[in-house]
């Protein structure tokens, strides 16, 4: 990804021209590790999910433990119950205050699960956790892509004004000629040649608007791929029609049951809960665990013997105050609510994908519309402007003439950025948005 951001900008590194950048390098730069925020945060959080799954696993592991103690000791034998009275004819006593003596000990333990069901349950409950993280981020990536996509779209469309607006000026600068040129042959008035210049005018407004509007929609697309806002680029591609392919509800459904990140996420953080309340379920069941240490223990180092203490335990969980039927309660709460929100999802997505297949035909209708609207608008331009120039009509035919083309021209550019956005929406509601940057 490095790279093809390096390659992307080299022109404007090296020669100091605007970079050209295409889809599909847009939507790369973007999915780069140092790309958009959201991505960077969604490896974060995978990287969160991982270390709680290790922390999750350690209870299953061996724990190891190493000490060394070196203590200088007072006691008051009174205070552990030993009051030792001697006959007086003995001739000494038991102090009741002994010290201070020393005492060295150094020892290895270890400890051991040999059997817990619920540490089991919520070690693979956090290796859900990890895969749900990992989808989470493919849904992320699927979003990230797909508002990459509609931003480019967008800023083609900006583009697209901005020599619509280009096209209109240069109209209006040769009507304006023209009407110059009648009124010094003495065939046109003074009129006709204000009314040149105020369209001239305003579509030089017009321009400077639509030359606004693309420099906003660059910074917008710089944003979302999280480059320097400051960069310079040209666009590569054009706002065009391309069909697209047919496909019927039920299929764009079952493919987006099949492929859409986000609901594989839903189904594995209902599994996570689900392994969870089964964790919690579990805690009633008697634990077993194994332990041992070894060590050396005495006054000094010099006298230092060898102890040991080996064993195994066995935990049965008898009352608690009713703590684990609480937290039981809760999880299964928890999956409950996970397991709607799946089904919620499910419908979600159908209802995408039903809005995204006919908004998709709609805006293939009005590209259709459009697309006739401007060949008509055209060819009255050309019709009116011949009229004009041969005398037999006034300014006001190509002026007017000229205002709808320029709506028709506008109407195409909308047509076309919505039937594109269409197919981003669809490629996304369907968990295919990659097929299309490509």
């Amino acid at each position: 990804m490095r790279r093809q951001l390096i390659l992307a900008l080299a022109p404007a590194l090296l020669w100091g021209q605007p970079a050209k950048l295409s889809l599909k390098q847009a939507v790369d730069i973007a999915l780069a590790p140092n790309g958009n925020t959201r991505i960077q945060l969604a490896e974060e959080l995978i990287r969160q999910s991982r270390a709680r799954s290790a922390q999750a696993r350690a209870a299953l592991l061996p724990n190891l433990d190493g000490q060394f103690a070196d203590q200088s000791q007072t006691r008051n034998l009174e205070a552990f119950g030993l009051q030792i009275k001697l006959p007086p004819a003995l001739g000494f006593s038991i102090p009741t205050f002994v010290g201070p003596f020393t005492t060295t000990d150094a020892r290895v333990s270890v400890t051991q699960t040999v059997f817990d069901f619920s540490s089991i349950r919520r070690f693979q409950a956090s290796r859900s956790g990890v895969r749900s993280a990992e989808a989470d981020t493919a849904s992320a990536q699927d979003q990230v892509a797909a508002q990459v996509a509609t931003l480019y779209m967008a800023a083609l469309a900006a583009q697209a004004h901005v020599e619509a607006a280009q096209a209109n000026v240069d109209l209006s600068q040769a009507l304006a000629t023209l009407a110059l040129n009648r009124k010094k042959a003495g065939t046109g008035t003074g009129i006709e040649v204000t009314r040149a210049q105020v369209q001239l005018a305003n579509d030089r407004q017009r321009l400077l608007v639509a030359r606004n509007e693309r420099r906003q929609a660059h910074l917008q697309l710089l944003r979302a791929m999280g480059v320097d806002l400051g960069a310079e680029f040209e666009l590569s591609g054009k706002l065009d029609y391309a069909p697209a392919d047919a496909v019927t509800a039920k299929q764009a459904i079952d493919k987006a049951f099949a492929a859409r990140p986000d609901l594989k996420a839903q189904e594995t953080r209902e599994q996570t809960a689900r392994l969870s309340y089964s964790a919690t379920k579990f805690e009633r069941l008697p634990s077993l665990a194994s332990f041992a240490d070894y060590g050396s223990s005495g006054t000094g180092f010099n006298n230092a013997v060898p102890t040991r203490t080996y064993g195994i335990a066995l935990r049965v969980p008898l009352f608690d105050g009713g703590r684990r039927d609480a937290r039981r309660s809760e999880s299964a709460s928890q999956f409950r609510q996970e397991s709607i929100r799946t089904a919620d999802l499910r419908k979600q997505i159908e209802l995408e994908i039903r809005l995204a297949l006919d908004s998709l035909q709609s805006a293939d209708d009005q590209v259709q519309v459009a697309r006739d609207g401007l060949q008509q608008a055209e060819l009255e331009v050309a019709q009116s402007q011949r009229r004009y120039e041969a005398g037999v009509a006034s300014s006001l035919e190509p002026t007017d003439a000229q205002t709808r083309l320029a709506r028709a021209r506008d109407n195409q550019i909308s047509a076309l950025l919505a039937f594109n956005v269409a197919r981003v929406n669809l490629a996304q509601a369907m968990g295919a948005i990659r097929q299309i940057v490509q």
